[in-house]
C-alpha cells in the first residue's frame, strides 16, 4: 500500500509540474452536438421510433476538445484552426471560452463549422449527422490567414511562457484544415517547437515533421504500414508478418493479412499457446460496427480477426493473438515510418501499446464503456500524453497518466473533457494544497499570491461594485475563473461605489456584496478596495489575466497599459442581454411605486392563505 500511495504521489508530481505549460493546438475543429430524446411509440409511415427532444448539449470537438482538455488539465492552450461564420462556429467560440481556451481560431466565410450531431434515446445513439466536406478546401486568403496566427500564436505563447519554446499539438482529421502550405509551413517551423505531438489520419501526409509523439489508432497505423511496404521490417524472425499487395487501390488504403512471417516462428509460439485448427468456413461475421469516417476496427465474434475500412488483420496465425500483440510487434518499424521519438497506438477500449527509443513495449489497460461514453476520450489521451512529455516525463509515466485520463472521462454520454482535479482526484491527491480565507485584505494578497505562483498557478483578477448580484454576474465570473486557475476579485468600497454611481447607490453594503461574492464556487478571493480604481492591487497581484466586463475590444480598457506593463493579458467577456444592477432596480422601484390594480383586486387563494398561515 504504501509503494502504491509512494506511486500516486509521483503520478501527482508530474501533474503539477504541467501547469502553466504553453501548447499551441492546430488542425479541424470541431462542434459536437448532442440531442437526448425519449421514444415511447413507432411512427405510422414507417417501423421507426418517434423521439421527443428533451435536451440539447454542444461542445467542442476534434482538435478543439484536444485544445479543451489542455486547458483543464493545466495546460495553457491556444487554438489555430479555420472556423465558419455561422451558428455552429459561434457556439464553438462559447466552448472554448468556457473552458479558458486562447481562442485564436481564423474566421472562414463560406466555409461551414464541422458539426457531428448525435441522436440518442435511453443514452443509446440512433444516428450522427456530419456536415462539414474535406472538399471545402480553404482558399488562398484563407490559407494566408491561418499562417499568421499560427506564426503569431507561437510567438504571443513563447512570449507568455518567459521566452520557452511552446508545445505543438497537430490534430489533422481530413475535414481540410490542414492543407500542403500549412502543412509545410509546420515541418518548416519545426525548429520552433519543444515538443510536437500528431494525431493523423494519414500519417504519411506528415514526413518530416520529426513529431516527438504520434498517436495513431489501430487501423491508422495498419493503413501506414501497408502503404510503406515494409522496407523498414526487422531482421527477427519473431515478428508478426504483413502481407498486402504491391499498390494502393485507387478507392482507399490497401487489404492487410496479418499471419506468421516467412520462414519466421509463428505467432502462436511466440506467445507460447498450442496452434489453432484452421476455422470453420461458417465463422461468425464481424460485431460491432466499424465507422469509416474513423477508421474504427471490429472484433469478429470467434475472436480471429479485425475489420475496418480497408483494412482486414487475418490472426488465425495462433490463439489470442490480438491488436495489442500486433501492435506490439511493429512498434520499431511505426517509429522508423513517422520519425517520432515514441508511439502509441491506441486500441478504443482495449487501452494502448506504446514504444519508445529503448524498444520496451507498455501495455497500458481501459475499462469497456458504451461507445457514447468514449467520445473524445482520444482527445484527453493525447493532450496527457502531450503535457507529461512536454513536462519531461519519463516515457512510462507519461503513459500512465495518458490512459488514465482517458479512462476516466468515460462515466457518462458525451464529449470527454479529463480536468485536472479529476486525474488528481483518481490519483487520490488533495486537489488544494493551499488554505486561505476567501475574504482576504489588500495586505495579505502579496503572500497569498507569492504562494499560488511558486506552485506554478496562474491568476485571473477583475473588480467591479456587484452591488445586486445577478445572473450576468455568475456568468462573467465563471468565465473569468476558467482563464486560470485562481479568481481574485476586488470589489469597490460603498464610499467607492457612491462615487461612480451617485449618492442612492449601492443598494447593498459592501459587507453583503462581499460576502455573497466569497460564497460563489468560481470566485477563490475576495477584496474591498477604497480607490477608484484597482491600479494599486494590479501593482500588487501583477494578475496573469486581468479580465473586465463589457462589449469593448481589450486596448479600450482604461487598466490595459499597467496590466501588459506587468507582463499579463487583458481579456473583456460580453455580459448577459438584459441582465444588469440598473435594470433590477429600476424594474422593483416601478413596481413598487404602481401596484397592478389586477393584482390589488384579485380573489386571494385558500391554499395560499393556509400554506402561509402554517409558516
Amino acid at each position: 500500500m504504501a509503494g502504491a500511495a509512494a506511486e500516486q504521489r509521483r503520478l501527482a508530481t508530474v501533474v503539477e509540474s504541467w501547469l502553466g505549460r504553453p501548447v499551441l493546438i492546430v488542425g479541424d475543429a470541431m462542434l459536437d452536438e448532442w440531442r437526448f430524446a425519449d421514444s415511447d411509440r413507432l411512427c405510422r409511415e414507417a417501423p421507426a421510433p418517434v423521439l421527443t427532444l428533451r435536451r440539447r448539449i454542444s461542445a467542442a470537438g476534434g482538435a478543439a476538445n484536444t485544445a479543451v482538455n489542455v486547458a483543464t488539465l493545466g495546460g495553457r492552450a491556444v487554438l489555430v484552426a479555420p472556423v465558419g461564420a455561422d451558428v455552429a462556429g459561434d457556439e464553438l467560440h462559447d466552448c472554448l471560452d468556457r473552458a479558458g481556451v486562447w481562442d485564436r481560431t481564423v474566421n472562414q466565410p463560406g466555409r461551414p463549422t464541422p458539426v457531428k450531431r448525435r441522436m440518442l434515446a435511453g443514452n443509446q445513439i440512433l444516428l450522427r449527422e456530419d456536415s462539414g466536406d474535406p472538399d471545402d478546401a480553404l482558399d488562398p486568403e484563407g490559407v494566408t490567414r491561418l499562417l499568421t496566427a499560427l506564426n503569431c500564436a507561437t510567438e504571443e505563447l513563447r512570449a507568455a511562457a518567459g521566452g520557452e519554446a511552446p508545445t505543438l499539438v497537430v490534430c489533422d482529421y481530413g475535414l481540410g484544415a490542414l492543407p500542403a502550405p500549412v502543412r509545410a509551413w509546420l515541418v518548416e517551423q519545426r525548429e520552433r517547437y519543444a515538443t510536437v505531438a500528431l494525431d493523423a489520419h494519414d500519417l504519411a501526409d506528415w514526413r518530416g515533421l520529426a513529431p516527438t509523439v504520434v498517436t495513431p489508432s489501430f487501423a491508422e497505423a495498419t493503413r501506414l504500414l501497408a502503404r510503406a511496404g515494409g522496407a523498414t521490417r526487422p531482421a527477427a524472425g519473431t515478428e508478426l508478418h504483413l502481407e498486402h499487395p504491391h499498390g494502393d487501390p485507387a478507392d482507399g488504403p490497401s487489404e492487410l493479412t496479418v499471419g506468421a512471417a516467412p520462414g519466421g516462428v509463428r505467432a502462436d509460439d511466440v506467445i507460447d499457446r498450442p496452434a489453432l485448427e484452421p476455422s470453420p468456413a461458417g465463422r461468425p461475421g464481424p460485431v460491432g460496427e466499424p465507422t469509416p469516417s474513423e477508421g474504427r476496427v471490429a472484433l469478429t465474434g470467434d475472436g480471429l480477426s479485425v475489420t475496418g475500412t480497408g483494412v482486414t488483420v487475418n490472426t488465425q496465425a495462433g490463439e489470442g493473438v490480438d491488436r495489442a500483440v500486433l501492435a506490439e510487434s511493429r512498434l520499431a518499424e511505426l517509429r522508423a515510418h513517422t520519425g517520432a521519438d515514441v508511439v502509441a497506438v491506441t486500441l478504443d477500449t482495449e487501452g494502448a501499446v506504446v514504444g519508445g527509443a529503448d524498444g520496451e513495449p507498455r501495455r497500458s489497460h481501459s475499462t469497456p464503456v458504451p461507445a457514447s461514453h468514449a467520445v473524445g476520450a482520444g482527445d484527453a489521451y493525447l493532450a496527457a500524453m502531450t503535457l507529461a512529455l512536454a513536462a519531461d516525463a519519463p516515457l512510462p509515466t507519461a503513459a500512465q497518466l495518458a490512459q488514465l485520463a482517458a479512462t476516466i472521462t468515460v462515466s457518462d454520454t458525451g464529449t470527454c473533457v479529463c480536468r485536472r482535479e479529476d486525474l488528481l482526484t483518481a490519483l487520490n491527491q488533495p486537489t488544494e494544497t493551499m488554505s486561505h480565507p476567501a475574504l482576504v485584505g489588500s495586505d495579505e494578497l502579496d503572500a497569498i499570491v507569492a504562494e499560488y505562483r511558486e506552485a506554478g498557478r496562474s491568476v485571473v483578477f477583475t473588480n467591479g461594485c456587484f452591488d445586486v448580484l445577478h445572473r450576468g454576474h455568475v456568468r462573467y465570473l465563471e468565465q473569468a475563473r476558467a482563464l486560470g486557475d485562481l479568481l481574485i476579485v476586488a470589489v469597490n468600497s460603498d464610499d467607492s461605489v457612491r462615487r461612480l454611481k451617485g449618492p442612492d447607490r449601492p443598494v447593498n453594503p459592501v459587507e453583503d456584496r462581499a460576502a455573497l461574492l466569497a460564497a460563489l464556487a468560481c470566485v477563490d478571493h475576495v477584496v474591498v478596495f477604497e480607490e477608484d480604481s484597482p491600479a494599486a492591487l494590479i501593482e500588487a497581484v501583477r494578475p496573469d489575466i486581468y479580465v473586465k466586463g463589457g462589449d469593448y475590444p481589450p486596448e479600450l480598457v482604461p487598466e490595459a497599459p499597467l496590466v501588459r506593463r506587468l507582463g499579463g493579458q487583458v481579456h473583456t467577456l460580453g455580459y448577459v442581454p438584459d441582465r444588469s444592477t440598473s435594470a433590477i432596480i429600476e424594474r422593483i422601484r416601478s413596481h413598487s411605486q404602481d401596484p397592478s390594480p389586477a393584482t390589488s383586486e384579485r380573489e386571494p387563494d385558500p391554499s395560499l392563505s393556509s400554506r402561509t398561515q402554517a409558516s
